[in-house]
């Protein structure tokens, strides 16, 4: 049985983290970047089928050959973050099945439907997102995460000959919290939630 987190962890991942779009200018050591990745690898995905490819974007060279696909809103905090992941989905996940999950022939379950094998990764690519982020602030680390950006843009300058696609971005640093607006509404237990 787990034990339930206490109340400084559960601050640090869900009560008093934010969305950060400012940064400061203190860069991020690539061995936490890729402790982070193998932290985000140990949440579940159905079959284990881990379908998200990182890139993870520190270079000006690879800021640059990202701008041109940032909406407006979101060129100036991509271009200040010490780092930004792309999260994309590999649509050939399923060729890891054998080993990923050998318990059963799961390959097969994909390879006769891309639509199922597409629903699939880009529903487990996005888990795999959201616990990206939740590592990154069990880590000390903010994240900003946005889809305000040109798909065809970043699959051309990212993905051009490979079976990736992008789901989303991630902005990663040290924020700037005295930057931020005041916590946004979130909707209660009775809007969104029920039991049956």
């Amino acid at each position: 049985m787990s034990t339930p987190l206490d109340n400084v962890a559960l601050d640090a991942l869900f009560n008093n983290a934010r969305t950060h779009s400012y940064w400061q200018n203190k860069p991020i050591d690539k061995a936490l970047l890729e402790q982070l990745y193998q932290l985000t690898i140990l949440g579940p995905t159905s079959a284990n089928c881990l379908p998200a490819r990182f890139v993870f974007v520190t270079s000006q060279e690879g800021k640059q050959k990202l701008a041109p696909a940032l909406s407006a809103g979101n060129l100036e905090k991509t271009l200040a973050a010490p780092a930004t992941v792309i999260v994309a989905w590999d649509e050939e996940f399923y060729e890891q099945l054998p080993t990923l999950f050998p318990h059963a022939d799961a390959r097969s379950w994909f390879t006769g439907s891309p639509a199922f094998a597409e629903t699939t990764a880009l529903r487990n690519s996005s888990l795999q997102a959201g616990y990206l982020i939740l590592a990154a602030r069990s880590l000390g680390l903010d994240a900003g995460p946005m889809s305000g950006f040109d798909p065809a843009k970043v699959n051309e300058a990212f993905f051009a000959g490979t079976k990736y696609k992008v789901n989303l971005l991630i902005n990663l640093g040290y924020g700037e919290s005295s930057k931020l607006h005041d916590r946004l509404p979130r909707l209660s237990f009775d809007e969104a939630a029920k039991f049956a």
